[in-house]
């Protein structure tokens, strides 16, 4: 009876392995298409842009730290203790509100990258699904995850070609 379970459970594995052996498979270069994209230049633009106003205003203000810090320096020997004080208090709290603001924008920045790569990313996967159910491919995978696919189509230029 265990002989027989075997058999019938080895004929289903083979079984199996052969169907898949039998399934479509492509590749395609994500990293590829991603670099070759034009709109990934219009959007890198525009986030610039939308972000050029509050860059330009922190380095403003780094500017007017240092400034202050350099005047600090100079002037801090000749200074009253209290013009000291007063003036190492300023720069602190000025100091504390650049970090603040500084680590926002890199928030904010970090955040508006990420999703406009992620547009950018599935307008890429769903090219990758039509150019795969148009030329019947029942798996795709990423070249850059598989290390040897000898029975697979390079689908990157068609994929390109679907995005752009």
């Amino acid at each position: 009876m265990k002989k027989l379970l075997c058999a019938a459970g080895l004929g289903l594995a083979l079984a199996a392995s052969a169907a898949q052996a039998a399934d479509k498979i492509a590749v395609v270069n994500v990293s590829n298409i991603f670099q070759q994209l034009p709109q990934r230049a219009t959007v890198a633009k525009q986030l610039e842009n939308e972000f050029k106003g509050r860059a330009t205003d922190l380095q403003a203000q780094e500017r007017a730290i240092q400034a202050q810090m350099q005047n600090l320096q100079r002037n801090g020997s000749t200074m009253k203790a209290s013009e000291r004080s007063s003036l190492e208090k300023d720069i602190m709290a000025k100091r504390q509100t650049f970090e603040n603001k500084a680590q926002t924008f890199e928030q904010d920045n970090r955040r508006r990258q990420m999703e406009e790569r992620n547009k950018i990313l599935s307008s890429i996967q769903t090219a990758v699904k039509k150019v795969a159910d148009d030329e019947g491919y029942d798996v795709v995978l990423d070249t850059n995850s598989v290390a040897y696919a000898a029975n697979s189509k390079d689908i990157t230029a068609d994929v390109l070609k679907q995005v752009k």
